[in-house]
């Protein structure tokens, strides 16, 4: 590898990602590009870790030495672009290390500049059809100023989908389903980017209860094009249109509706599951706790504990079905209070082996029951 990082990093150098962790607490991803600093070139590496970015910068050597105590440790995957090539390599979990190089198939304008503007993955100035049509850009490929938090949440949730791309399957169809898809900004987006962007092989359904959200959803795939993305009406709860979805995400489903997408999940053994909760009620009026009393007594805060409870219910649930599961921000307090995503991968290995997470003690402690719990009975 290190001979590949010798003939990738320099002038022709368009970026590096690192990817797929082994500890996704510690850092969830690298990027690198080439800067200029001062007349010289040097290359930046930005680190995410939880919902913090950091930013070094580093010279070929120290970058090269860098990168091979990342692949080395903590990730898994990189891929290189170039002017010259394009290279993903990839560490088994026993070292084995394989490495695919092919010619870059055309040039893309490399940006060296120290302060750049952050680069999305749907680009500021190209046009988007359903992005235009849901409001959120012009005509002209710009966002609208009173939409750019939309825009920015659209982009974040789709550095998710980003990360979990190895994940998927290949070479048959991807089968993913958005439980409660409303307007269906990200249901649209999701279809955009692993269809039109990756090239990938995929049908998606939108769900949701409202006839005429259908209806228009409907209209926009059919005038896109968009032929494998399809919306239906109809409760989360009683759907039965699939037997076999490889992502379920489930979005600002209220109260236990988020609960039956769970369940639906675990029962289809979905490879990958990224759910936004919203409004928990449930625990908010079962939750009883004399120890926490002085706490519980005032509306708001039992309010906050009652959604987290919830929240850490599922995620422990889902550990317990064979999941490894994280709890990320998914955009900015300032711009919705429901900012918690919950991001399951299945993993094979832990398949029908029921973890003990301690939840029903903890459920017992402040005198609970929730949904997914008597779902997963």
């Amino acid at each position: 590898m290190e001979e590949l990082l010798q003939e990738a990093i320099g002038e022709g150098l368009y970026q590096i990602i690192l990817s797929n962790p082994t500890d996704k607490e510690n850092m969830s991803k690298v990027k690198i590009r080439p800067v200029i600093l001062q007349d010289r070139l040097c290359f930046q590496e930005t680190t995410y870790i939880g919902a913090q970015v950091f930013h070094e910068n580093f010279d070929k050597e120290a970058l090269i030495v860098q990168i091979m105590t990342h692949m080395s440790g903590n990730f898994r995957q990189c891929e290189i672009e170039t002017t010259q090539l394009k290279a993903t390599v990839l560490v088994s979990k026993k070292g084995k290390v394989t490495i695919n190089k092919k010619a870059a198939a055309g040039q893309k304008k490399i940006d060296l500049s120290h302060n750049r503007v952050k680069a999305y993955i749907l680009e500021e100035g190209k046009v988007v059809p359903f992005l235009v049509d849901l409001g959120v850009q012009t005509l002209d490929g710009k966002v609208v100023k009173s939409r750019y938090d939309k825009f920015k949440q659209i982009n974040r949730f789709l550095e998710f989908i980003e990360d979990i791309l190895p994940t998927l399957p290949r070479g048959r169809t991807i089968k993913v389903i958005d439980f409660g898809c409303g307007k269906s900004y990200l249901t649209f987006a999701i279809y955009y980017y692993l269809k039109i962007l990756q090239g990938l092989e995929v049908e998606i359904i939108g769900l949701d209860l409202k006839k005429d959200v259908i209806l228009r959803c409907n209209a926009f795939a059919l005038k896109y094009g968009y032929e494998s993305l399809r919306f239906l009406q109809g409760d989360i709860s009683t759907f039965e249109e699939a037997q076999e979805v490889d992502m379920v995400v489930t979005l600002h489903a209220c109260d236990t509706a988020t609960d039956y997408a769970l369940a639906k999940a675990v029962g289809w053994n979905a490879k990958v599951i990224l759910s936004v909760p919203c409004c928990q009620h449930e625990v908010n009026r079962q939750i009883a706790c004399e120890e926490l009393a002085p706490a519980l007594k005032y509306g708001l805060i039992k309010e906050r504990m009652a959604a987290l409870l919830t929240d850490a219910i599922r995620a422990n649930i889902l550990e317990e079905q064979g999941y490894e599961v994280q709890i990320l921000e998914f955009i900015d307090m300032e711009h919705t209070p429901k900012n918690i995503l919950i991001r399951g991968i299945r993993k094979p290995e832990k398949a029908g082996k029921h973890r003990e997470t301690n939840v029903k003690k903890m459920t017992g402690l402040m005198n609970v029951e929730t949904t997914l719990q008597k779902l997963m009975q």
